[in-house]
Order: C-alpha cells, then structure tokens, then sequence
C-alpha cells in the first residue's frame, strides 16, 4: 500500500501472514534504482497471490523478520537487498499476468513523471491537457501511454486521485465536506458531491459514515 492508500484489512479467525511497514526514505536510501523500483511496484495497488507464488515469498519475508529480530552487523542493508528483491519478484509477476504490456523505457519514465505529478498536483490541477503541458506531451500521447502501461487514460488516473484524496480527508479529518472540496481544488460543492458518489456509489458524508 502506498502512503494514505485508503484501504480496509478484514482478518478471519487464525489468520496469519506478513506485515511489512517501512518509510520511503528507509528503502531509497539502498541504492541509485530503488526510487524507479519502489514506484514501479506501486504503479498496480494490488498482487493477487496464488500458494505458488506466496511459497516463493516467504524465504524472502522470513529473511527480513529475522534480520529485524535480530539486529545483526549491517542488518538494515539486508533488510533492503530483500525488498528490492520481493519488489523484483511482483514486478515479474505483473508481467507474467500482464504478457502484452511491452513498454519503452521512455514510456515508465513519462508514466513515473506523470504519476509523480498527480501526487503532486492532484488538488490544482485536475485536466489532462495540464498533465500533458507539464510533460511536453500532447494529450494523446500522454493517453497512450497510460492505456499502454496501465489500460486505463490519463482522465481515469486523474479521478482515481481526486477521489483518493477526498476519501483521505474523509477519514482523517472532521473538516465539513464543504471544507474538503475546497481543500481539492473544488468550488462548486454539489458537484463535488456528484462527482464522489458517481464513482464510489456513496455521498461524501455516507462514506464517511460507513467506513470511519
């Protein structure tokens, strides 16, 4: 999960599994690639994992558990050498489920940028021309390259970000929903209310409600 993902974890009875939890700047600190490869991995919000590919994993979570409990010499340097290498493992498994999504190296790095941006922007700029300007792109290319590496266009990403970050604010703050639509940039309240519903089938204050 991504920094202020919202997300929900329902555990039955017994369940047990891995927790890893660590700042970006803990994981960028290991080498000139992880910055690439921690947002490559974060480009897909979710790995579904059959028992063959979890039994791979697990070597890999159980050397960073005992490299934590045991706080050895360089410990912290192990630790990451085996994110990067569990991230490396879901990457070739969004590739093995994803076999045509063949990409340039500079269509990931317009894609990193333009994801980059959106976390950046989100609240000021909400059109996909001004993404594209940003990029000194035209917005069919910009398009492209969404549709090519993720299936979805920029306009969709766009949404998803807008509607991330009103979810957060819903959650994390008592501010009125008239206050958070104007934190993300929107004046006409109604619409904001329209817009929210129309892609999470809730009004703000039902979410709000339903999930707090």
């Amino acid at each position: 999960m991504r920094p202020g993902q919202v997300h929900k974890l329902t555990l039955k009875h017994g369940s047990t599994g891995y927790l890893v939890q660590f700042k970006t700047e803990y994981f960028l600190s290991h080498n000139d690639s992880s910055k690439q490869l921690l947002r490559k991995v974060g480009n897909q919000n979710y790995y579904p994992l059959n028992a063959d590919i979890f039994k791979k994993l697990v070597p890999i979570l159980s050397s960073i558990l005992l490299e934590y409990n045991g706080k050895q010499a360089e410990y912290h340097e192990v630790i990451r050498a085996n994110l990067s290498i569990l991230f490396i493992e879901l990457l070739r498994l969004q590739e093995d489920t994803n076999p045509d999504h063949n990409h340039t190296p500079y269509q990931q790095e317009k894609l990193e940028k333009f994801l980059e941006l959106l976390e950046g922007n989100i609240t000021q700029y909400k059109q996909v021309s001004q993404y594209a300007d940003l990029l000194h792109l035209s917005v069919y290319q910009l398009n492209a390259i969404t549709k090519a590496l993720l299936n979805k266009n920029a306009s969709q990403l766009i949404n998803e970000y807008s509607i991330l970050e009103a979810k957060r604010n819903l959650l994390a703050t008592v501010n009125q929903v008239s206050q958070i639509a104007y934190h993300l940039g929107y004046e006409d309240v109604s619409y904001f209310i329209r817009f929210f519903k129309k892609h999470t089938g809730y009004t703000p204050d039902a979410y709000r409600h339903n999930f707090n």
